[in-house]
């Protein structure tokens, strides 16, 4: 994970950018600059001019904290399922669909994308991909991650909690 150093109040615009995307960020202030009003997590400043050494000091400290407040990323790797310290494992199949669904995480997968990676040679049943996205829908609820369908358009996988309902298409 990387800090973004960010001149303050100069660069005020990347700063509300990089917070949106939730990317740590260390304000660099030049002498005699108020440091901002409000700071979160992910946030923290040191006035110039400073020593090299400090700065990434600050930066190093930065990262541990941004670690407790960052969800863990997921990652698929032989069959199983990470996120943090909590894992399961999926079958071939589950895997497969899984890893779509990660590689767009945060975006709607389509049923059509979803039913060719699945079944490569095609499928005959339209509800087959629904009867195996429940089941991984609980798999992965696990281990803190959900799937919500988007009508019409196909599934949308994301952290637990991160929505209050699921998506729909009017």
């Amino acid at each position: 994970m990387e800090v973004a150093h960010v001149r303050w109040p100069g660069e005020r615009a990347r700063r509300e950018r990089l917070a949106r995307q939730r990317r740590p960020r260390l304000l660099l202030l030049d002498e005699g600059t108020p440091p901002p009003g409000e700071v979160d997590e992910l946030e923290d400043w040191i006035r110039l001019p400073a020593d090299d050494i400090d700065v990434r000091a600050r930066a190093e400290h930065l990262i541990l904290r941004s670690r407790r407040h960052l969800p863990a990323r997921p990652v698929l790797d032989g069959g199983v399922l990470r996120v943090g310290e909590r894992w399961v494992a999926l079958s071939p199949l589950e895997s497969r669909l899984t890893a779509i669904l990660l590689e767009r995480m945060g975006a709607v997968v389509s049923r059509d994308t979803l039913a060719r990676i699945g079944w490569p040679a095609g499928t005959k049943a339209r509800n087959t991909l629904d009867v195996h996205v429940v089941r991984l829908r609980r798999r992965l609820g696990s281990v803190g991650l959900a799937i919500h369908t988007v009508r019409s358009r196909g599934y949308l996988l994301e952290l637990s909690g991160s929505r209050e309902q699921d998506v729909q298409e009017a």
